[in-house]
């Protein structure tokens, strides 16, 4: 699955701490998810969603 997480990240002006931080995750699982390393949960899809201010399905792309 890819995702956009980075450009919104940086769009947002986060700092992938910043983001972790306010997920309660560390700096390595956002460093992870951004890269298609690790999928997150459905819990933190849509914790990310809401701080990025965009809906999961924009953030995240399934690839067929």
């Amino acid at each position: 699955m890819k995702n956009r997480i980075k450009e919104l990240r940086k769009a947002g002006g986060f700092r992938q701490e910043d983001l972790a931080d306010r997920l309660g995750v560390t700096r390595q699982t956002i460093n992870a998810i951004e890269n298609d390393k690790y999928n997150p949960t459905l819990a933190l899809a849509m914790k990310l969603a809401k701080l990025l201010g965009q809906p999961v399905e924009s953030i995240f792309l399934l690839e067929e």
